[in-house]
């Protein structure tokens, strides 16, 4: 019904509207996908798609510049703007500002740039200090706004996304259905110290905040925001990067509030922690950001999809007892799904892997920097000239990385290669002539580079045993298995007969790699040692703190580990990446 509401807008179609009061964001979220995929590859079969659907969601626009199809096939709603708290015209607006720079960018197409001009203009006369004093209930156009005065230069744009982040905090929007916090509208951003409420709404307020630090140069914001990360990745953040620990308000909970069954760690919520650490990243240059973008990408978000490609997950937990546990369209118990009532987290996904290659390479004053590990030739600007790197790979199964340039300005610039925090001993050397240097998180060399030179960097990924502050009640005495910038977890399907995975326990023992059948190409399992603990053989549900209840009664086993984001792809059963310590 996405389609047909655009339709009906635009006075060409028949029938009621369909969906959720948020439907038109889908379909920008797939126009956005598919101009990056456009600038990188170009595809007549998706223009064939794309250029009509552009079409439609011009013709659907207002004389005024307004544009929100729901409110205009509904309009005994009342006045535009006047249901801010739940109403999404300024969320979807963020997506179609987005969508429309995305395809600028990467097709020089300015159709829908028109478009998203004319919505922002219309905003700019209704929002601000001495007009109509309100804020968006879910937090995206801020971060649009940015994004599109980049792309314009228009101020008023700028001013408006500085008029939504300073109003924020003054309990502008009615507490309907949940409190003040839920919309992040309790406090200033300025003074908030940890993201609370709605976790998507708190992440995307905090990439349009970083985005207006820097264009205002504003240290104080920037300030707020790293406690407010520091604090985020300190208390409230899982083991896979995922975030949002309860159901109930999709929301963060107290800090060390990170229980593994039952977190919610909306997929939307990993890919919005990714767009905010980026901006971090770019203003401050601090590694730890691009860690935790590797570890969200690689566990967090891309567990959200199927290998396949066709299916996706809404909430993504660390445990499921069973198949079927948590009864709700959105349970990853019941596996992942086509689609869902509420789709954001399928087109999240698909302009997020659409323009996942724009986060491997970073440039400055100084030189380039690799902050990501992938396949692929990556260009980056200098102030002395252009830079072209070919990366070779096959991270993250090997943590050998050999970087060829392929074009370089002339005179001495540095290659900066990050050092993942996970690693312990990063190195890497410029062939036949030095060792790059390893300060501050990154392996540098500065040299007069020229094409043909090459940087070999290793990455040493031994299985590695990780535990859990002892305040995350939920894991007290459990570890859990990572390799490299992966988490794993047990799934039943790799359980012998007549196993439990809920009786597994994990003695200090070997941990090896092992190839796994059945998921993606090239994968690496991990092989471990554990001891399935025979329940008849305990002494009660309650017992003497002496009594060791795994020392009788229990059987070795040779269990395979899985890398997280692929579980689920086999059969349905439990799962889990905490497990006991014997």
């Amino acid at each position: 019904g996405n389609l047909e509401n655009f339709r009906i807008a635009a006075g060409g179609g028949s029938g009621p509207y369909e969906g959720p009061v948020f439907s038109d964001s889908d379909v920008y979220k797939w126009l956005e996908a598919a101009s990056w995929e456009q600038g990188r590859e170009p595809s007549a079969a998706l223009a064939e798609i794309q250029s009509p659907m552009t079409r439609l969601v011009a013709s659907a626009q207002a004389s005024d510049g307004y544009l929100n199809t729901f409110y205009q096939c509904h309009p005994e709603r009342g006045p535009h703007f006047s249901e801010l708290t739940f109403g999404h015209e300024l969320y979807c607006a963020g997506h179609l500002f987005q969508a429309a720079v995305a395809a600028r960018r990467s097709t020089g197409s300015t159709e829908l740039l028109g478009v998203s001009q004319r919505f922002a203009s219309h905003l700019a006369t209704v929002f601000g200090p001495d007009r109509k004093q309100g804020v968006p209930g879910h937090p995206e156009v801020e971060m649009a706004l940015v994004e599109l005065y980049r792309e314009t230069g228009d101020a008023r744009l700028l001013d408006l996304a500085r008029y939504f982040v300073d109003a924020r905090g003054n309990r502008l929007l009615p507490p309907e259905r949940f409190d003040s916090p839920y919309f992040q509208d309790h406090i200033p951003v300025r003074k908030a110290t940890t993201p609370e409420g709605h976790a998507v709404r708190a992440l995307y307020l905090a990439a349009g905040a970083a985005d207006l630090a820097a264009e205002d140069g504003d240290e104080t914001l920037l300030g707020a925001l790293r406690v407010q990360w520091d604090n985020m990745v300190a208390s409230k953040t899982y083991l896979t990067g995922g975030l949002g620990s309860r159901w109930e308000g999709e929301a963060f909970g107290d800090p060390f509030e990170l229980p593994p069954d039952l977190a919610y760690c909306e997929t939307c919520a990993a890919i919005a922690s990714v767009m905010w650490s980026w901006r971090m990243l770019m203003l401050t240059g601090d590694p730890r950001y691009a860690d935790l973008i590797e570890r969200t990408m690689f566990n967090a978000v891309i567990a959200g999809v199927s290998l396949d490609g066709a299916r996706f997950a809404y909430v993504n937990p660390l445990q499921i007892r069973s198949a079927g546990e948590q009864v709700s369209e959105r349970s990853a118990g019941y596996g992942r799904r086509t689609w869902f009532g509420c789709a954001c987290c399928p087109a999240n996904v698909m302009r997020t892997l659409s323009s996942w290659e724009h986060y491997f390479v970073t440039s400055s004053s100084t030189g380039v920097q690799l902050q990501q590990f992938g396949e692929g030739t990556f260009r980056a600007p200098t102030p002395a000239g252009p830079v072209t790197l070919r990366v070779h790979t096959d991270y993250p199964w090997d943590g050998d990385v050999d970087i060829e340039v392929l074009d370089a300005p002339g005179g001495s610039w540095e290659l900066s290669v990050r050092a993942p925090g996970w690693c312990d001993q990063p190195t890497g050397r410029l062939e036949g002539k030095q060792d790059l240097e390893l300060t501050g998180g990154y392996l540098r060399a500065t040299h007069a580079w020229k094409p043909g030179d090459r940087v070999q960097v290793r990455l040493p990924m031994p299985p590695r045993r990780t535990s859990a502050d002892p305040r995350v009640d939920a894991v007290r005495g459990c570890v859990a298995l990572e390799r490299g910038p992966l988490v794993y977890c047990f799934e039943e399907a790799d359980l012998p007969p007549g196993a439990d995975l809920d009786r597994v326990v994990l003695p200090v023992g070997a941990l090896g790699t092992k190839t796994v059948a059945g998921l993606s190409a090239g994968a690496v399992g991990l092989s471990v040692d554990a001891r399935s603990v025979d329940p008849q053989a305990r002494t009660g549900l309650y017992r003497s703190a002496a009594a060791d209840p795994t020392s009788t009664g229990s059987t070795d086993l040779q269990l395979t580990a899985v890398p997280y984001f692929a579980w689920g792809n086999r059969e349905i059963g439990a799962m889990r990446v905490w497990a006991p310590r014997a």
